[in-house]
């Protein structure tokens, strides 16, 4: 369930996807009953899933004992505000249901299957409608009164930038000032359309380095992966990025991570653009309990 887009996806993990269909995300109870119809039609011909998966966009209500634990709460998305997704959809299918963000679910499938295999601290980064960051530290994503928010951070803003940012709850944070719809308010045409030399790419770079600086001194992940459909198609920005963040660290912090170079500490991901929808998997295979060898049914978003 992305604020774009639903990814719906069948399958056990990267090499055994069954089935995957994705739907606009509109109106909530639309949305939400084209995406029962998908599982159901699923179950129908594939049969009863041993597990689904819900990678959603959020703010979300994580915590179990929350009469709310399954929600979608404080979003920017209108007319999502206070939607039940996890409990709908758990009563739908009667199955274990695992529930996180969909940049907590990416990084996650990061972990088992792409990139990120190997390491127990890193975060995946996703820029696009909006911007996301899932961080994981000792195998397990970060989570403390509820998950975190820290495309929603305030950054030190670039020397002679003006613009107000989109964001409706705080203005310039970095997803006001850095989404896709961020830059094509600050352009005045989308994303995709600018060129590599237009100057609000100095902006954005400046704005994600920021945030990449946060989580530097933050979390201190071991690598730093940046997906999402800005990066996807403005590979440039990686070195931009990359660059922006070595004069703001201004060799402050000394780890091997950073020594080897930023351009292997600041990477694309492994999953692609398949990372969120595979989040979601991965959330289903571990409220299994166990890597899941039949089918599992999800609603992924990216």
């Amino acid at each position: 369930m992305g604020g774009t887009k639903c990814v719906c996806i069948l399958g056990t993990g990267p090499d055994d996807v069954r089935a995957i269909e994705r739907l606009p995300t509109g109106e909530r109870e639309e949305t939400l009953r084209q995406i029962e119809a998908v599982l159901d039609r699923w179950r129908s011909q594939y049969g009863a899933p041993r597990a689904l998966g819900i990678a959603s966009f959020g703010p979300v209500d994580l915590r179990p004992s929350s009469a709310t634990y399954g929600y979608i709460t404080s979003t920017t998305k209108a007319g999502w505000r206070d939607t039940d997704v996890g409990q709908r959809l758990t009563r739908r299918l009667g199955v274990p249901v695992g529930f996180d963000t969909d940049v907590n679910g990416a990084a996650l499938a990061e972990g088992r299957w792409g990139a990120a295999r190997g390491l127990e601290d890193f975060a995946y980064v996703t820029v696009g409608t909006g911007i996301g960051v899932g961080s994981i530290v000792r195998g397990r994503s970060v989570f403390g009164m509820n998950h975190t928010e820290l495309g929603h951070i305030r950054v030190a803003r670039k020397s002679g930038d003006r613009f107000a940012g989109v964001c409706t709850f705080h203005g310039d944070c970095i997803e006001g000032l850095a989404s896709g719809p961020a830059i094509e308010a600050r352009a005045g045409m989308p994303a995709s359309r600018l060129p590599p030399d237009h100057p609000a790419w100095d902006y954005v770079a400046h704005g994600l380095a920021q945030l990449l600086h946060t989580m530097v001194l933050t979390t201190a992940p071991s690598r730093i992966f940046l997906g999402g459909g800005v990066l996807a198609a403005q590979s440039h920005l990686f070195e931009r990025i990359q660059q922006e963040l070595k004069r703001s660290l201004n060799g402050y912090v000394e780890a091997p991570e950073l020594d080897q170079g930023l351009a292997q500490f600041i990477v694309p991901p492994g999953l692609g653009t398949m990372a969120g929808p595979l989040g979601a998997l991965a959330l289903a295979a571990d409220a299994e309990g166990r890597v899941i060898k039949t089918p599992i049914a999800s609603a992924a978003t990216r």
